[in-house]
């Protein structure tokens, strides 16, 4: 087997905000850091952010979703491995937050 590793670089603010998250779906927050303090107003977030309790489940969500679009399904009981065929090789793709194994079983890349 042909391996490779995949690292996704800023995963979890490719997510998008779960429908509990927040107040009715609404996340606020007050200025970042290095920005001056207005308490006059807040910010609303489009996004996840790193250390929210929901950003890993966010963007599994979305990564989930794409790769089926993409015609992989999961492998038995186990969501983090995926399989797809593509032009007659096997390729398996593992999963964890958001670092990827990569394999081919006939060594096609």
């Amino acid at each position: 087997m042909f391996t490779d590793h995949v690292d996704i670089s800023e995963a979890f603010v490719e997510g998008e905000l779960l429908p509990g998250d927040g107040h009715n779906g609404n996340v606020y927050i007050s200025s970042p850091p290095g920005y001056e303090e207005d308490f006059r107003h807040n910010y609303r977030l489009l996004k996840p952010l790193y250390g929210m309790p929901s950003a890993a489940r966010a963007w599994h969500t979305r990564m989930s979703a794409f790769l089926e679009r993409e015609g992989c399904e999961t492998v038995g009981f186990e969501k983090s491995m995926r399989r797809v065929v593509i032009d007659g090789h096997l390729i398996l793709l593992g999963a964890h937050i958001d670092d990827f194994v990569i394999a081919c079983v006939n060594g096609q890349s």
